[in-house]
């Protein structure tokens, strides 16, 4: 569930800061896009330094990456 919730918060994160698609974010971040589609969708146990790096792109600390990550709305997702 928890990859999952941060799949969620990722995507919402990468729609409203960066205006970017999958494959843009995950370039200008040096990460592969596959990799990081199967973050977003929740299939990948992501390393501490891979989550990191995407904060970083986001221009966002950890702290607000995980912020109400359990609240993640699974049906927002289903709509976006």
């Amino acid at each position: 569930m928890i990859r999952k919730q941060l799949g969620i918060r990722l995507k919402k994160l990468r729609s409203t800061q960066t205006q970017l698609s999958q494959e843009e974010f995950a370039y200008s971040i040096n990460m592969d896009r596959t990799y990081y589609s199967s973050v977003e969708n929740g299939n990948r146990n992501i390393s501490l330094l891979n989550i990191k790096k995407i904060a970083t792109g986001l221009g966002i600390t950890l702290e607000e990456m995980f912020k109400d990550i359990e609240k993640e709305d699974i049906k927002w997702a289903k709509k976006n």
